[in-house]
């Protein structure tokens, strides 16, 4: 048997030629090591949803782009094998020739829109497509109720919030009803209950309409239980295909489930939390977590952020209305809340860059007033596309301006970078950098003029789960220095572990703020895998299950 598949049929076994397969497949880009393919097979039959896997730079874009035909035709590089996709070889197809039977929807999904408002843009794939004005305006129709997007038909997509911009790139590819699906992170900007919306909509047109998905994706925990079979990227080129199941006993990535069967000793992942909770409930496994208390109780910590009547208009939109706040030293805070509630808008109102009214207080100062220079040293924002902060041709140029901006010796910054355990090349450009790689350069840049008050906007976005554990790691290290760190984000998982406390906004309101473990748990939108597992008993960490 081949090592790198796990199913019981190869790839080239008699049966019904597949919707997409790699027979003998390696890429190699000009200038690299080794190649990020290496003699890749595998198949994937018509009607499935495949789930592809791997940390950050295993090689998930690439396999992806083959599939589309952007890989080597727009990338460049060399592919050798044969790829097909509905019986066409994607070496001699180019992407636009496979536009009718592939459709592509990029990671960033303001960098795929050509049009202005959200209607132009679904209907725009289709207009290339040479379809008729009445098939058109059906499909838009139908693609707007499918996405629950049908109340922003009008709305012009730059002011859309990233998990409604996300949607709207998936609806303009779903409308030309392709063949096959191709979805990188689909879910990374979005809600917990966004997320499930769109993956139950990408479901629906697998089981009933017969699309084949190729799906990559980092938060495992939403998408398991409806893969039919899984491609794990280890990084050395090789790609392990099987059942969902098979690959995570065997894969070096930890979702929660994951980390379950290590913790209590099963030999294969569960991959939803029905079969993990039948497995727990049947073998006694029990749970014990300490006692919930309230983040503020007992503590003496300084108040590092306060805001009474803080609010936030962008013309008539109210973003945030009326928030009295308060935020300590040495705590560590998540924003949570639907796509539009508000999350973004209260970060960069605390920073000062966006004009609000009411109270704003930084440790007694006003950031809004506040000189640049000196409010640096009192707080500083990450938003949620890190790269817009980097502007410079080097690694080393962003570093030493960063020192001369936060008035910090020279070095300071590297020295920030070691520290956050990122070795990069001085000399590489920043926007060549991995999405993990980009975050950690802007973290140690913010982090320079050693601000009091840390804002993190959506900071795991595009993380595997070894970067997401890393930045835990550096987010517990500044709350251990008496930071307040306040982190906005839809990784419910991520905050579970690390946060003390979370306030839940709504239509920019807060309508929920305590301690992480009676926020979170208290809501089947935005309750952990593992409390989900255990319910009643709130678990957070698998460290609380008994082995």
């Amino acid at each position: 048997m081949n090592p790198a598949l796990l199913d019981s049929e190869p790839p080239g076994t008699a049966g019904p030629e597949p919707m997409i397969r790699f027979d003998q497949v390696s890429v190699h880009y000009c200038g690299a090591e080794r190649p990020e393919l290496d003699h890749v097979s595998f198949d994937v039959p018509e009607g499935d949803l495949c789930l592809v896997i791997g940390s950050t730079g295993a090689g998930k874009s690439t396999l992806l782009g083959a599939i589309t035909g952007l890989v080597p035709h727009f990338t460049g590089g060399v592919l050798r094998g044969l790829v097909t996709v509905g019986g066409r070889a994607t070496s001699t197809h180019r992407p636009r020739e496979l536009a009718q039977t592939v459709g592509f929807v990029p990671q960033n999904p303001i960098a795929s829109f050509v049009t202005d408002t959200v209607e132009d843009e679904i209907a725009y794939g289709m207009e290339q497509l040479g379809m008729t004005p009445a098939t058109m305006r059906k499909r838009v129709e139908e693609t707007l109720d499918l996405l629950g997007i049908a109340d922003l038909r009008r709305r012009h997509l730059m002011e859309l919030s990233g998990g409604q911009q996300q949607r709207v790139a998936i609806a303009s590819v779903l409308a030309a009803q392709p063949r096959v699906l191709v979805l990188d992170e689909p879910t990374s900007a979005l809600d917990p209950t966004a997320a499930h919306d769109v993956l139950s909509a990408v479901e629906t047109l697998v089981q009933d309409v017969g699309l084949t998905v190729m799906l990559a994706e980092h938060r495992l925990e939403r998408v398991t239980d409806i893969a039919d079979r899984m491609l794990w990227l280890p990084g050395d080129g090789r790609v392990v295909a099987g059942t969902p199941s098979q690959v995570l006993s065997v894969a070096d990535l930890q979702p929660p489930l994951s980390r379950l069967a290590r913790r209590v000793g099963w030999k294969d992942v569960p991959v939803s939390v029905r079969d993990a909770r039948r497995r727990v409930q049947v073998e006694g496994i029990t749970a014990r977590v300490p006692q919930a208390v309230d983040p503020g109780v007992g503590r003496t910590d300084p108040v590092l952020v306060r805001t009474k009547g803080l609010s936030v208009s962008y013309g008539e939109t109210v973003a945030l209305r009326d928030v009295d706040l308060e935020l300590t030293a040495g705590q560590v805070t998540a924003l949570m809340g639907r796509n539009g509630s508000g999350k973004s808008s209260m970060l960069w109102a605390l920073a000062g860059a966006t004009p609000s009214t009411g109270q704003v207080e930084i440790d007694g100062v006003d950031p809004r007033g506040a000189d640049a220079s000196a409010i640096r040293a009192e707080v500083s924002l990450v938003p949620q596309t890190a790269a817009d902060l980097l502007y410079l041709p080097t690694v080393a140029a962003e570093c030493e301006q960063a020192d001369k901006e936060s008035s910090r010796p020279v070095g300071t910054c590297r020295q920030r970078l070691s520290e956050l355990g990122l070795d990069l090349d001085p000399q590489a450009d920043p926007h060549d950098l991995s999405e993990g790689q980009r975050l950690g350069l802007v973290l140690a840049i913010q982090l320079t003029a050693d601000p009091r008050v840390v804002l993190l906007d959506e900071p795991t976005r595009g993380l595997d789960y070894t970067a997401k554990d890393r930045l835990a790691a550096i987010v517990g290290g500044l709350r251990d220095a008496g930071s307040c760190v306040v982190i906005s984000t839809h990784d419910v998982e991520f905050a579970a572990t690390l946060c003390d406390r979370t306030v839940l906004l709504a239509g920019g309101e807060v309508i929920a703020d305590g301690s992480t473990r009676d926020v979170v748990t208290s809501s089947p939108a935005y309750s952990p895998q593992l409390a989900k597992v255990f319910h009643p008993v709130p678990v957070l960490r698998v460290a609380e299950v008994t082995p």
